[in-house]
């Protein structure tokens, strides 16, 4: 009688249904999945599209370390641009406030009396002393220098020395201030191309990351717990628009 007791228990626990898997976790999905991987790392078309892959994103990455190097240049281009925009500035606010000074004291009436020819010629002398020297200094230019040297352009060697100097002065102030343009137009011409450099580096880092990612590379590289795209917008730098200055023109002197 136990006997066939427990021969009926047995057979009612084996009659009772199992519940059944999901699909995902069956057996054979996983084995068929497991296959399915391996033909395709021995698959030489699979093998050769990710060897291609992993080259074009090697590519990338060289691409954007050289941009880097660039973007780099031509950011130490545009800030050595602006400090010769703030010194070819300051030598402008110098020499415009040397010219006024001058200009004021050229002001005051002058005895005026009969000019003797050794007169004449001691300032004729002394302008042109004056225009070699400030042309030396790099306060006048060839052009401003060849016109004081002919008495052309309102220079004139039988005024008196201190109205040659005012004149002088304004002359250097002039000079100084195609300096600062052209300064400016160097700092302009470099922000523009540090840019265009940036641009370029921001392109070509999204690239490779986007390369990094499709070869299946891992985010977190060694030694760094950032991800790809934080290390590389932490290398990056903001554009910035040219620092903005007084406009200064002659026509206010």
């Amino acid at each position: 009688m136990t006997l066939m007791l427990a021969v009926a228990a047995a057979t009612a626990v084996l009659a009772v249904p199992r519940r059944s898997r999901p699909a995902g976790f069956r057996r054979h999905d996983r084995q068929a999945a497991g296959a399915l991987r391996r033909q395709a790392r021995t698959d030489p078309a699979a093998v050769a599209t990710e060897t291609e892959a992993e080259r074009y994103a090697d590519e990338v990455a060289r691409a954007a370390v050289r941009a880097a190097e660039i973007a780099g240049r031509r950011r130490a281009d545009w800030e050595r641009a602006q400090e010769g925009v703030d010194e070819a500035w300051a030598a402008f606010d110098a020499a415009d406030r040397t010219a006024r000074r001058c200009t004021a004291a050229a002001a005051f009436p002058i005895l005026k009396q009969r000019r003797t020819r050794v007169e004449i010629a001691d300032r004729e002398r002394f302008l042109h002393r004056s225009a070699v020297a400030a042309c030396r200094r790099k306060e006048l230019s060839i052009v401003q220098l060849n016109e004081a040297l002919a008495h052309r352009g309102g220079w004139n060697p039988r005024k008196h020395p201190v109205a040659q100097e005012a004149a002088l002065r304004s002359a250097v102030r002039e000079h100084r201030f195609a300096a600062y343009q052209a300064a400016t137009a160097r700092e302009r011409a470099a922000w523009e191309e540090a840019e265009k450099a940036a641009a370029a580096l921001r392109t070509l880092r999204a690239e490779a990351l986007a390369a990094r990612l499709r070869v299946g590379r891992g985010l977190l590289p060694a030694g760094d717990p950032r991800p790809i795209g934080a290390r590389e917008r932490a290398g990056q730098w903001n554009p910035a628009e040219p620092v903005a200055r007084p406009a200064a023109t002659l026509a206010a002197h």
